[in-house]
């Protein structure tokens, strides 16, 4: 398989996972962030008030991508093929109980989304919380805005975190779900080797501009 995008241990692959996952190599991390199967990929919420929302939902196009959730052998493939877990969404899948959950305080008011997101895991510690504020044009830190181009994007504070919640010999992550590559974004700023797959091309090439934006910034800084 040919990478859509490689460089300094991060591979992004272009396909379905399904077809992907068998022939990648093992990974220390699952951190992913699967379809929850709420038609997210739709759009169905733009342009439409939830409660006190300040704005209205930005139009991120139609997919099809989350009309189900991911299936239980799909992500039992992705768990097999790794130490240890951390899946958002877990709320909406039938996981094994866990003794640590993490859970994303959205800090995003009175209004008709989710206060929290949780993200199921399998690791041997106690539940976790972070407060990063996720509200449309609101976010924790305004004077570092991160551009929102997918419909269920997470900041890379909040996935850098996450990531951090594995054991300290954590070198490798996975994420069969890549969406804009949020989670390579953060596994890099770590120092951490990632492969992302992505269906939708469009995500691909997105995610391939933020690494390579990444890269781009460390160079500017080391010089």
């Amino acid at each position: 398989m040919t990478p859509y995008y490689e460089h300094a241990g991060i591979q992004i692959f272009h396909g379905d996972c399904r077809q992907i996952l068998p022939f990648i190599p093992r990974c220390d991390l699952l951190c992913t962030d699967p379809p929850y199967g709420i038609g997210a990929d739709q759009n169905l919420r733009a342009n439409k008030q939830h409660g006190n929302a300040l704005a209205p939902s930005k139009d991120y196009g139609r997919f099809n991508w989350d009309f189900a959730p991911a299936s239980a052998w799909l992500i039992e493939q992705a768990c097999h093929q790794t130490t240890h877990q951390i899946i958002w969404g877990g709320n909406y899948y039938s996981f094994s109980p866990s003794r640590c959950w993490l859970v994303w305080d959205k800090d995003n008011g009175n209004n008709g989304y989710a206060d929290c997101e949780l993200a199921w895991t399998n690791l041997d510690k106690a539940v976790r919380r972070k407060r990063f504020q996720w509200m449309g044009m609101l976010q924790e830190h305004m004077d570092e805005k991160e551009e929102r181009v997918h419909p269920t994007q997470k900041p890379v504070a909040v996935m850098v975190w996450a990531i951090s919640q594995a054991p300290e010999m954590t070198k490798s992550v996975l994420d069969p779900f890549l969406g804009s590559g949020t989670t390579l974004v953060a596994a890099k700023q770590l120092g951490k080797q990632a492969i992302g797959i992505e269906i939708e091309e469009r995500y691909c090439e997105i995610a391939a501009k933020r690494l390579s934006q990444e890269v781009l910034d460390f160079e500017d800084c080391a010089v």
